[in-house]
């Protein structure tokens, strides 16, 4: 305006600085416990791993946030809906997954409706006692990721939830 002619920027691409550069892959898994404490886990019906057990989880899609995730894989892979809660933690050893790096979040997940059928790429999904965790074989880290959870649990005592309905009576 005013007889000034403004040039227009023609408009280029962004540069891809990682189109060539191997990545780690982003992972959800989710640390679901019943009203009596079990923990939900799926016995895998794929490579790696195959008929090792593992907490429910799976790959991050494009456009999906980790809660979303987290829902989702929870619901495919054992039938059950899930709320999904607070963050517990991130695992990122590059040695986790033989196939490629993987980075996962996990986090709490309450159940809601659905009895747990394996599903989608779980051939079993069943819950467990804190008793029968221990001889069960892992698959990837999840054995030590739920032993630290399950550690960090006995030290911080028991939610306020729990501590509510045991005052009840």
């Amino acid at each position: 305006m005013n007889g000034v002619r403004t040039r227009r920027r023609a408009k280029t691409p962004a540069k891809d600085f990682f189109r060539n550069k191997k990545l780690p892959r982003l992972t959800v898994d989710a640390f679901v416990r019943d009203r009596r404490g079990r923990l939900l886990l799926v016995r895998r019906g794929r490579p790696p791993f195959l008929g090792s057990w593992a907490l429910p989880g799976g790959f991050c899609e494009y456009g999906e946030t980790t809660e979303d995730c987290c829902a989702r894989e929870t619901k495919e892979e054992t039938g059950i809906t899930v709320r999904v809660g607070r963050l517990l933690g991130v695992y990122s050893d590059p040695r986790r997954d033989p196939r490629w790096h993987t980075v996962t979040v996990l986090y709490t997940a309450r159940p809601g409706r659905g009895a747990p059928k394996g599903s989608d790429d779980a051939a079993e999904a069943r819950w467990f006692s804190r008793s029968e965790l221990a001889r069960l074989d892992y698959a990837f880290d999840h054995g030590e990721v739920i032993r630290a959870q399950l550690g960090r649990r006995r030290r911080e005592g028991p939610s306020r939830r729990a501590r509510r309905g045991a005052s009840r009576g």
